[in-house]
């Protein structure tokens, strides 16, 4: 569950599947530097979320809501509210977890969560598109801009197949994210009432 939760995280695309087309070499990088240079002055970053979670075995798809919360440099909480309550907090290299009460931690320095981490925690300053575990590709249609993350390595592999982050025409973070599973389950969270910049309680990365 714990490893589930967390790729969700992740991991952001929703149901519209629009044709997408890539992107010459001039547009990505000026794409690139836009979204870098726009997300500099990031330092908090909270959003309500919706996410789908679809796998094979189930004939339904599993919809969960809740709350992320982002400070920079590494403070990272996702707060799952409904149908069930389920927060995730990474905090000095470890995964905080409170599962309806449960609490336990687990060391992510040697995990894969690490690397997701690292993943969501760049997108909110441009970072992301340095990540030397990912391939990065770019495409673009009629409402988005797209970069598609390719794992590299044979431990990500292992778990994702891609990752697309979904950047609307008129802005520089992310509104929504699309991930394969190696399993070719798939996970689409998309982000409203996004706040940047606004006071986070430190309350929101303790568990």
């Amino acid at each position: 569950m714990i490893k589930n939760i967390a790729f969700g995280a992740f991991l952001l695309v929703s149901g519209f599947f629009f044709a997408q087309t890539a992107m010459s070499g001039a547009e990505a990088k000026t794409f690139v530097t836009k979204v870098s240079s726009d997300t500099k002055g990031i330092k908090t970053l909270q959003s309500d979320f919706t996410q789908t979670k679809k796998m094979d075995f189930l004939d339904k798809s599993i919809v969960t809501y809740g709350k992320m919360s982002l400070q920079t440099p590494n403070l990272l909480s996702w707060k799952y509210t409904k149908p069930y309550q389920y927060s995730i907090v990474f905090k000095s290299n470890k995964i905080y977890i409170n599962d309806q009460g449960k609490k336990s931690s687990v060391d992510a320095k040697s995990k894969t969560f690490e690397k997701i981490n690292k993943l969501i925690v760049g997108s909110s300053n441009g970072t992301m598109f340095n990540d030397s575990e990912f391939t990065v590709t770019y495409f673009k249609n009629g409402n988005y801009n797209i970069a598609r993350f390719i794992p590299k390595t044979s431990q990500l592999l292992k778990y994702i197949k891609q990752i697309e982050l979904y950047f609307p025409k008129n802005q520089s973070t992310v509104s929504q994210v699309n991930m394969t599973e190696a399993s070719g389950d798939t996970t689409n969270i998309v982000f409203k009432n996004t706040k940047i910049n606004a006071s986070i309680p430190a309350s929101e990365f303790t568990l």
